[in-house]
């Protein structure tokens, strides 16, 4: 049967094809949909780990005791899962094991371009790269027969353009494969100096049959056309290139991209003229084929930053440009803003008037950096605002700060911020931190995670108590508030502040866009009152905007009823009760 899918569910229906058992992941974007399809299956068990190196070690675990695994996280998570990534490398499995990493060309939701392939070079681990929806689902399967044949976990390279389109899949019955004996092999796999020297000359033997397989299984495809042209491309960039190209080159189009081939390479370059390599971020394919002394071209045409097109494709290489309309004017952009009625908005504008330095984290708070909130100072990678702010502390002394908090939010806290605060614990720090808890992994589309007391599937389990969990670290100074509450909110911190010992400040309210949530009705601004003096605007709440030239000109206050859920933040900051229900 053929359904249309997308490639993130392509990959769960994978999953269930080849007989997965257990599935364990992190939630980031663009990778979060395949673990929340594979939940469909109840054939697969399947969870929402803390963090993605507890996902990986879960998967390896089940490889190890026979079954078949998965864990999917995005590029930044597979820096996270690297620890046991690079020694997995070494010990193999006993059960199939694939881990997808999706990459984010572009940067459409992360904080940085990065390039999965040079984990699968460094671990050298090896890596496939669907181009549509059908081979995530064909390369997923042959993934599970290869990581043991090969005796090796496989990495999936997905990205944000193959995750999130859609294409035509075939489905198939799935296929049980029962769980394979366990047996206790401590040459193998225990990874002390003695048996790590001996397995890493496995790992090398192992790289070279995997070339030789490449180069002969059709994993790698060649399609000749006009043959003054040759195209090495992979995944996403096939797809680019075959469209702005068509049949005016020939390509060739790698499954495999680690380890990368020789030989079909060599032979695709002697039957085509000038040859050049389309791969999205660095430049790896086109240093393999210059070292192997293929002459081709790359990176000297094409941009090493940002998501291809069929335009880039085709402007880089033909110098053409499609006809298109231009907009005789500038269209105001439009960024991100919080959700209307998000709690985070209430804290930020409570955190605004005490001139903080504020060390921010991974999340939807993150946000809070634009205007007119303006209230982030940094953000680097999960958890970094904890551990960060101690360093930023320890480095200006006391005095600095009780001026500053670390803001991070409920789920990124368990995820990576719970050692940062022991940290500070243990090291005798002064530092204030505030978890924003919302109930939700809100960011990635509303999973449940440690601290709200729900599974993967919405089933009830047992919740992380922060307040306990911070006590049990020796953190002695625990408060809750209610960031709606800004004035109250405002004291709290400013009152930890005062404190030179470490604080946990807890701004508990759930997401607003969580269905159990009731909201108030929206506000309502009377206009004979609205003086135009936009003081509501500074909450950056996008159901609020001022029009109209009454007011001496300064226009007049309107709250779109179809928006706004009732959070009153609006109404606080209005010093002429303008606002009310």
């Amino acid at each position: 049967m053929k359904t249309l899918m997308l490639g993130n569910e392509a990959v769960a229906r994978a999953l269930y094809e080849a007989g997965v058992t257990v599935v364990s992941s992190y939630p980031g974007t663009p990778s979060t949909e395949i673990t929340e399809a594979a939940t469909q299956y109840d054939e697969v068990y399947s969870e929402w780990a803390p963090n993605e190196k507890v996902a990986f070690e879960v998967a390896f675990g089940a490889a190890t005791g026979g079954a078949r695994s998965f864990c999917a996280m995005k590029h930044v998570g597979l820096n996270v899962a690297a620890d046991p990534l690079y020694t997995a490398s070494y010990i193999g499995v006993n059960g199939g094991m694939v881990c997808a990493v999706a990459d984010d060309p572009g940067m459409h939701s992360s904080q940085n371009e990065q390039d999965s392939r040079h984990h699968a070079i460094a671990s050298k681990i090896p890596m496939l790269e669907p181009s549509d929806s059908a081979e995530c689902l064909s390369y997923t399967k042959l993934a599970y027969q290869l990581s043991e044949q090969f005796d090796t976990p496989f990495l999936l390279r997905l990205s944000t353009r193959i995750s999130h389109g859609r294409s035509l899949v075939d489905l198939s019955p799935r296929e049980e494969h029962p769980i394979k004996d366990y047996k206790k092999d401590v040459m193998k796999n225990v990874m002390m100096p003695a048996m790590a020297r001996v397995r890493h000359q496995v790992v090398e033997k192992r790289t070279k049959a995997l070339q030789e397989w490449c180069e002969t299984s059709g994993i790698n495809s060649v399609e000749y056309n006009d043959t003054r042209v040759g195209i090495i491309c992979a995944g996403s960039t096939y797809q680019c290139a075959r469209e702005a190209l068509g049949e005016r080159a020939s390509y060739f189009k790698l499954g495999m991209v680690n380890p990368l081939p020789v030989k079909s390479l060599l032979d695709f370059a002697r039957h085509v003229g000038q040859v050049y390599v389309i791969e999205e971020l660095d430049d790896i394919i086109e240093t393999h084929c210059r070292k192997h002394g293929i002459p081709v071209i790359g990176k000297l045409l094409l941009p090493v930053c940002g998501e291809f097109s069929q335009s880039v494709v085709r402007e880089a290489l033909l110098g053409e440009e499609l006809p298109h309309i231009a907009l005789d004017q500038a269209i105001p952009p439009r960024p991100p803003v919080l959700c209307v009625g998000c709690p985070h908005r209430g804290l930020f504008t409570a955190l605004k008037k005490l001139n903080l330095y504020v060390s921010g984290d991974i999340g939807c708070y993150t946000l809070g950096a634009q205007a007119p909130l303006s209230m982030i100072d940094t953000c680097v990678c999960m958890g970094a605002s904890v551990s960060g702010l101690h360093g930023f502390n320890l480095a200006r002394g006391s005095q600095q700060a009780k001026n500053s908090v670390a803001v991070i939010g409920d789920s990124t806290f368990i995820h990576s911020g719970i050692t940062g605060l022991i940290d500070i614990a243990y090291n005798k720090g002064f530092s204030t931190v505030i978890v924003l808890d919302n109930s939700i992994t809100g960011m990635t589309g509303h999973q449940n995670n440690p601290t709200n007391g729900l599974t993967i599937k919405g089933d009830p389990t047992v919740a992380v108590n922060l307040e306990a969990l911070a006590h049990a670290i020796g953190i002695n100074r625990v408060v809750v508030v209610d960031p709606f509450d800004m004035e109250a909110t405002r004291k709290a911190v400013e009152a930890e502040l005062a404190f030179e010992e470490p604080s946990l400040v807890i701004a508990r309210r759930p997401c607003a866009l969580l269905k159990t949530v009731k909201h108030n009705p929206p506000m309502v601004v009377d206009t004979e009152k609205c003086t135009g003096c936009k003081s509501c605007l500074k909450a950056g709440c996008p159901s609020i905007k001022v029009h109209g030239e009454a007011n001496k000109g300064r226009g007049t206050a309107e709250i779109d009823q179809n928006q706004c859920v009732g959070c009153e933040i609006c109404a606080k900051l209005c010093s002429f009760d303008a606002i009310n229900f």
